[in-house]
């Protein structure tokens, strides 16, 4: 036997060993790496104000603790509105429920020439194995929605707690990362945090003012329905529809459209047709020229990147997609060398009719001129 193969077949027992563990740590550090990267990505989009109130002097852990403090104080007012909203809602429905349960037995009677009445329909409901079923299982599952509550304010601290320390120290940050690298490196490094600082920030603020002008449409469009709760909904189909990338126009339009019914069935069908009038609006004609100057991308890439966000990170891949994939576009630009386009008509997407018309001359005389006998000499 070869002496060194004992050795190779340790030395290759240690390394799937340490791929084996590397692989089952990745997968135990999975969550906490995702928190990590949101609050990255997080941390470089109040980057800009912070650097601002920083640069007047203000200490940049504070000035970072003031613009968390705002987002939360924003965020929980917009919950309690929405929350308050939900509740009203809910307590107008159960109250008319009689009323509608009233009006049903009544269309069921009339058409079908049944003879239901309502004491014998909530003695059916009450009896009825399903509910009791349902019940029992909402009762075992009040741990688990606990629980996962629970989860979310967790993982929702982690992911403030490391944007905090990433906005507060990111000149410490960056030294010590630049500290390993040597010069010429340093100024790469530095410049892709340039780039990222400058494509999150503009994905956010492109996003923020398209949420901002979706919001004011379609609460012009409740207002005039009368639907209740229009500056909450109004809210509510904004941030929903544009942070939600893809899906969540739908989303937001399915709560005004729920709302708008109880009020009038043709108002969630106008409800209805306004969303998807005002998607292809947003789609063809605002978000180009929003996004042109800040996150320059092409849509099918926005889309392409959006997907592939999905299904890599799931709702956080597909909400973070879009600045990364204009970091990395922007950042490989800078060294990726171009050259003039040539002036040819093909490259503007069409050619001149004179000149296919020559070119189908050209190549039916070089085809006759091949097919032709070779002359002999006499």
């Amino acid at each position: 036997m070869p002496r060194w193969l004992p050795r190779a077949l340790v030395l290759a027992l240690a390394l799937y060993a340490c791929f084996q563990l590397g692989s089952w740590a990745f997968h135990q550090l999975i969550g906490l790496l995702i928190n990590i990267l949101i609050a990255f990505f997080l941390a470089l989009a109040i980057e800009p104000a912070v650097g601002r109130m920083a640069a007047r002097g203000m200490r940049r852990g504070l000035a970072t603790f003031l613009v968390f403090f705002t987002i939360m104080v924003v965020a929980v007012g917009f919950v309690v509105l929405l929350g308050s909203m939900l509740a009203g809602q809910i307590v107008g429905m159960v109250e008319e429920f009689p009323k509608y349960l009233d009006s049903l037995i009544s269309w069921s009677n009339h058409t079908f020439n049944t003879e239901l009445s309502r004491v014998e329909v909530q003695d059916s409901l009450l009896r009825s194995d399903w509910l009791r079923k349902y019940v029992q299982n909402s009762a075992t599952g009040v741990l688990d929605v606990s629980a996962t509550v629970l989860g979310g304010l967790f993982k929702l601290l982690t992911i403030f707690l490391f944007s905090f320390y990433f906005a507060a120290d990111g000149p410490r940050l960056r030294r010590a990362l630049c500290s390993v690298l040597p010069p010429a490196r340093q100024a790469e490094v530095l410049r892709a945090w340039e780039i990222a600082v400058d494509k999150t920030g503009g994905y956010l603020y492109s996003r923020g003012l398209m949420a901002l002008i979706s919001g004011v449409a379609h609460y012009i469009l409740l207002q005039i329905l009368d639907v209740p709760y229009a500056p909450a909904l109004a809210v509510w189909v904004g941030l929903v529809s544009q942070f939600l990338p893809t899906i969540g126009t739908y989303l937001a339009g399915a709560l005004p459209m729920l709302i708008a019914f109880t009020e009038d069935p043709w108002y969630a069908v106008y409800v209805l047709a306004f969303v998807v009038i005002y998607q292809q609006f947003e789609n063809y004609v605002l978000q180009p020229k929003l996004t042109s100057k800040t996150v320059d991308i092409h849509p099918a890439v926005a889309f392409g990147s959006v997907i592939a966000g999905t299904a890599l990170l799931g709702a956080v891949g597909a909400l973070i997609a879009i600045p990364a994939v204009a970091t990395l576009q922007a950042f490989l630009g800078a060294y990726v060398k171009r050259y003039a386009v040539t002036d040819d008509p093909r490259v503007h997407g069409h050619r001149r009719y004179g000149e296919m018309v020559l070119a189908r001359v050209q190549r039916a005389l070089n085809a006759k001129k091949d097919q032709a006998p070779p002359a002999h000499d006499a």
